[in-house]
């Protein structure tokens, strides 16, 4: 396979993409570290823990998130910008027809949070976070990615001043604290957990812009340098996730109504970048394997959402009740973002597969690979 046909393979949607390459991936050697009762017990710890810390560190209030939405509000978000992952819709024949509702069920709150901040009366400085599930049909099921989605969703109003990479630096920072703090507290409580087996995660993030890695591996897709990224530093939050890099590739086809991946920033050396978001990603010493924990960034105004939906080519978004919001400035301005629930429990209780911490639907194929390796799914 070619270099650009990779590249060009590997902005699908996320997943390992088969079983026999999945069975080659799944640890050998694997035996969980806590009981199927202590492990339970340890995620509702883990989770009250980072829930809690993030609303202290980014001034946050837990608030009501949907399951469904209006299909007409435009709120819900359809993830990449190729239209490769579609929500599931139904109809609502509501009063015999009479008053139906056409329904979709949440991939995820990106936007409906930044209504919510209006509708919440949320100022500058204040946030909200939500216990968001959502269901992805379009995945790939392997070890880490499942229909069933939980996320810490959270968004918070700014100004336009804090509109800078510096800000989101800082925001990243506070959120890295409360990760790496939760490592250290689980741990002290099951003290199993913490082996010279698998390491620990490091005290501080590397942050480098997708430009740089891209310079930095220039023939390897985007999966592959964000693997390579991580042997030298293994923990890192890559920024500018969705512009078009000088390969003519952007490194993921992030969606143009949410995050801001189009504005122009300069680092401290002076070298101009683009983009005001990005993820944060590990290795995962279990799987040996990339880890992404989240994705975040500082959402879009009326100038940068024009522009990226001129870029992917949906200006007809714009006709959309959220989309006029942002472009008559009738919504705060705001930074946000989601962490994976079962994706930073799987990581920080030393787990191989998502479904030891959460609960959904698997094929047997999958179940039956995960027995061959001593991995148990719940069901």
């Amino acid at each position: 396979m070619s270099t650009m046909v990779s590249k060009q393979a590997d902005l699908a949607g996320p997943g390992i993409g088969n079983y026999e390459e999945l069975e080659k991936v799944l640890p050998q050697d694997y035996n969980s570290l806590l009981s199927p009762k202590d492990t339970q017990q340890a995620i509702t710890i883990v989770k009250r823990y980072i829930e809690d810390n993030l609303c202290r560190q980014l001034n946050l209030i837990r608030v009501e998130v949907p399951l469904i939405v209006d299909v007409e509000s435009g709120v819900n978000d359809y993830l990449d910008r190729d239209g490769s992952r579609t929500p599931i819709e139904f109809h609502i024949s509501n009063d015999h027809d009479k008053h139906p509702v056409d329904a979709q069920v949440v991939q995820a709150a990106t936007k409906w949070k930044r209504v919510a901040l209006k509708q919440f009366g949320m100022k500058p400085g204040e946030g909200i976070i939500t216990d968001m599930r959502a269901v992805r049909k379009d995945y790939f099921l392997d070890h880490d990615h499942s229909a069933y989605v939980d996320q810490w969703d959270w968004e918070k109003a700014i100004r336009a001043e804090q509109r800078t990479l510096n800000y989101l630096t800082e925001t990243v920072e506070r959120i890295w604290k409360v990760i790496k703090g939760a490592e250290t507290f689980i741990q002290g409580l099951f003290p199993q957990i913490k082996t010279d087996k698998y390491s620990n995660l490091p005290d501080k993030l590397t942050f480098i812009h997708a430009e740089e890695l891209l310079a930095r591996y220039p023939d390897l897709p985007r999966k592959a340098r964000e693997t390579a990224i991580l042997q030298e530093f293994p923990a890192v939050f890559i920024y500018g996730i969705g512009w078009i890099l000088e390969d003519g590739y952007p490194h993921e086809m992030r969606a143009a109504d949410y995050d801001d991946w189009v504005t122009e920033t300069t680092d401290d050396g002076g070298r101009k970048f683009h983009g005001l978001n990005g993820d944060i990603l590990v290795w995962n010493p279990v799987t040996r394997r990339r880890h992404e924990l989240s994705s975040m960034g500082i959402r879009v105004n009326a100038d940068t959402l024009q522009q990226q939906l001129k870029i992917t080519g949906q200006l007809d978004f714009l006709k959309l009740p959220y989309h006029k919001a942002v472009i008559n400035n009738e919504l705060p301005l705001s930074i946000g973002g989601g962490i994976g629930q079962s994706r930073t429990v799987m990581l920080l209780l030393r787990k191989a597969h998502l479904g030891e911490v959460s609960v959904t639907v698997w094929p047997k194929k999958l179940k039956e690979l995960c027995r061959q390796k001593n991995i148990r799914v719940l069901e």
